[in-house]
Formats: C-alpha cells, structure tokens, sequence
C-alpha cells in the first residue's frame, strides 16, 4: 500500500528489534525523535504514522503530543507501545508481546487504510453537496459486549457511558449480532475457557467482514496469533478497558462513517451520511415516484414507520443503521425529522411487511445506550398502498396509525 510519509517512532531509548524489523523490511521509512521533541517533529516531518514506546520519559508530554497528532488533517494514526495506564483518546493500544513485528505491520496497514479513506473523503467533498458528520465518530459507535461474571455489568457500564452497547451472554447470541448489526468493536470479556475464545477468535479471522474489528480480549492470554490487525489484549479495571479500547473503536466508527459519506458522494449527495440511509427529501422525491407507478402498474406496496422515544435520538440511528443494513435491495427508507425511520417496502403486501417489520424491530430492541439502559422499543406501524391513496395520504394515515399505538 503506497504510504506519503515516514513514521515517526517516539522514543527515549533504543528502537526495540520488532521496530527496526519494520523499517528493515523497507515497509516503512523511519524517522526517530524523542518524547521532548516530538510535536515538533509531527509538523516538521509530517508523518503518515505515529509510533510510540510507553515505557520512559512520555508521561509529561503524551498529552501535548496526542493533542497534536489529533489536529492533523487526513487523520493520523497513533500507535502507542506497551503502555501501563490510561491512553489520550486517539492513542490506539498496542501491546508488544513477543515482539511481533507482523502484528505491528498488520496494525499500522489497518489504520493507514483509514488516513487514505480520509484522504480519499477529503479530495472529492467538494464536487458534492455533502459534508461530513461533525462531533466525535465514538459518539454513534455500537459495540458488541460478550461475558459473564463478575466484570461484565460494571464494563457494560463503563464502555455504556462511552458508545452504544449490545449485550452478549453466549457465544451463540453474539454471533446471531454479528450478523444483523453494524459493529465497531468486539469486547470479549469473562466467563469463557481458553478453547472457546481461541474458537471464536478462529472464526473472526476467517471471516473478511469481520476482519478489521477491534476485538478486545480482557480475560485471557493469546498463545497464538490471528488474522485479526486490531486484535488487543487489555487486562485490568473495566474503565481502563473501555478507555483502552475505545480509541480503535473510534478509528472503526470513523472508517465506517467515511465509507457512508463516499456512498454520499457518489449518490450525488443523496444518502445521509450517519445513517446510511436516503436523505428526507430524496426519500420524498422517491416515495411519491414508487407510488405513482404502483398505482399505474398494479402490485404491491407497503410502508413501515419505526418510531421511538423522542428524547433518545441514538435509538433512531441505531434503528436507521440496522435497516439499511437488513433492508432488501428494492425497499428504501430514511430518518424522519420527527424521530422516526420509515421504510418503504417494493412490491410487497401488508401481510408480508408486517412480518418483515416485526422481524427488523426484534433486532432493534436488543441495544441500550449510556447509563440509563435506555431501551431502542420502537412503536411499529404497517401501511399498504390503497389504489385511492396518494403518497401524502399514506403516510399521514401510517403516523395517525402510529400514534395511535402509542397512546
């Protein structure tokens, strides 16, 4: 992968041997610079990559120095050796053992992927009318939690007051997730032998959709290596964890929300870039299109409005996020302005729709978000196209429907 730019490597003492390997094998040129002068060297060589050893001499300036690294423009990863306590939000962890220096390779080769996206993002914003996201891509992340014992409910809290949680019991259930939810972490806590781990971990490896999560493992020792880039042990007390683990949740988020803002970009600004979903005026332009030929061709049509608790705005994009996840090609939707996602379901009757809509709402119920448990229970409604109706006529009757329901 062509990279612009060195890597920095931050250090007080020696490059350790896994280091220098990368900069032997001619993967990546290497500049060296030492804690104290390290801001300085992020503008005067303009890195593609920050690589630094936690061991000595960082802690009176991580901070300035993560501060930094996290101004720069394309996004700039920062990987960090070895460290004991609590990371800067952007300081990805990276935990040495044995001296790896392929897992290093495939780390840095992962987050680069993320600083070309962005690069990518950054050239074609604007030809388009689209912009990106603001505010922290953590914010809207999910996050997949499997345990039992002890940890699990205070790191359900301590990742909970962080991003969005999904809570996993079994091996079983979390693998049932995997499948219907766009994921921006794995935590794999407690309550699990070595064989069972070492399965799933299997599993993730070999399957591409999976293969850049940030999989945390809290509880074990990794005796072998997996096809995992980002792949993390972290030990310790939940909040250290959810710290720890949180900034590769954040560079996944923020690799998720750059693929939706290209999709954006190249559906000439159409598709809302948090949600993956259509914009509320594309969705208008195309609902009232799909209803007139209906009504001219014949054949089915039907519309499903999720709609959840006004003062919980992170269940709308989890549910808008699922949708366009499980939709099927033909049917299209959009996050309303009221709160609500409605989903427009192609050549399909009422009876259908609703067993569709049912099926999409079981998914949705299973998240919670920050402190609070804040449950996403949508209120579910199902329309079908009259041939009286007009595109207007039909979704005010589903929202008459709807509250209704409510009440």
């Amino acid at each position: 992968m062509s990279q612009a730019g060195p890597i920095l490597f931050v250090s007080d003492a020696h490059r350790p041997a896994f280091v220098a390997a990368l900069d032997e094998a001619r993967l990546f040129p290497m500049v060296d610079t030492d804690w104290a002068g390290a801001a300085r060297a992020v503008e005067a060589v303009q890195p593609a990559a920050v690589l630094a050893a936690m061991h000595a001499g960082h802690e009176p300036h991580v901070a300035a120095l993560a501060k930094k690294i996290a101004d720069q423009s394309p996004y700039l990863p920062f990987v960090t050796l070895d460290a004991a306590g609590m990371l800067p939000h952007n300081a990805l962890p990276f935990s040495s053992r044995g001296g790896n220096p392929d897992r290093l390779i495939a780390r840095l080769r992962a987050a680069l992927r993320v600083r070309t996206l962005h690069a990518t993002v950054l050239r074609r914003l604007p030809e388009a009318k689209v912009a990106l996201p603001e505010g922290d891509p953590a914010r809207d992340a999910t996050v997949l939690l499997i345990g039992r014992g002890a940890a699990y409910p205070a790191l359900s809290v301590a990742l909970g007051e962080r991003v969005g949680v999904v809570g996993a019991l079994s091996i079983e259930a979390a693998a049932k997730h995997l499948n219907t939810r766009d994921l921006d972490g794995v935590v794999l806590a407690e309550g699990f032998t070595a064989r069972v781990t070492d399965a799933f971990l299997t599993v993730l490896a070999e399957d591409t959709r999976f293969r850049s999560l940030p999989v945390v493992v809290t509880a074990h020792q990794l005796t072998q290596t997996y096809d995992l880039p980002n792949l993390e042990l972290i030990p310790g007390e939940p909040a250290k964890i959810a710290a720890n683990a949180l900034p590769l949740i954040r560079q996944h988020a923020m690799e998720a929300q750059l693929s939706r803002t290209l999709r954006s970009i190249d559906a000439g600004g159409w598709i809302d870039p948090r949600s993956g979903l259509l914009t509320v005026e594309a969705f208008a332009r195309d609902f009232a299109k799909a209803v007139e030929q209906t009504l001219a061709r014949g054949g089915g049509l039907s519309v499903a409005r999720f709609a959840f608790d006004p003062n919980n705005s992170r269940a709308q994009l989890d549910a808008a996020r699922i949708l366009s996840r499980l939709m099927r090609q033909m049917d299209f939707g959009a996050a309303q302005k009221d709160g609500s996602v409605i989903v427009v379901f192609a050549e399909t009757d009422f009876r259908t729709a609703h067993m569709i809509a049912r099926r999409l709402s079981a998914v949705m119920r299973h998240t919670s978000n920050g402190k609070h448990e804040m449950r996403s229970d949508p209120v579910v409604s199902v329309d079908s196209l009259s041939p009286s109706d007009t595109a207007r006529s039909l979704l005010a009757r589903l929202s008459a429907d709807a509250s209704r329901a409510a009440s």
